[in-house]
């Protein structure tokens, strides 16, 4: 069995960040751009993965455990940010809830 190139990790990494970029940068609805944000982060986890496994060190890896806890902070604080404003506004467009004012 032959071992999968590193590039092809990076290129799906790459392909991965590409479409997160498209959805922050097109969509409207506040759970869809978190949601492409967590895309951007699971991108650069791979890159992290792949770079670390075929330089034979670690250092990859425990970036990707900070960023996988920044991550998981990320999610709980934003999905609150998100239910309270649904509760305001009753919309989660991101064109609506621009301001913070009633």
């Amino acid at each position: 069995m032959s071992e999968t190139p590193i590039s092809w990790y990076l290129a799906l990494s790459a392909v991965l960040f590409a479409i997160g970029t498209v959805g922050v940068l097109t969509r409207r609805n506040l759970i869809v751009v978190f949601m492409a944000i967590e895309l951007l982060l699971n991108a650069v986890n791979l890159s992290f993965v792949a770079l670390a496994r075929g330089l034979g060190s670690m250092d990859g890896q425990v970036i990707v455990f900070f960023v996988m806890a920044v991550a998981a902070a990320e999610a709980a604080v934003g999905l609150a940010i998100m239910l309270q404003l649904y509760r305001l506004r009753e919309t989660l467009n991101a064109d609506e809830v621009t301001t913070l004012r009633w």
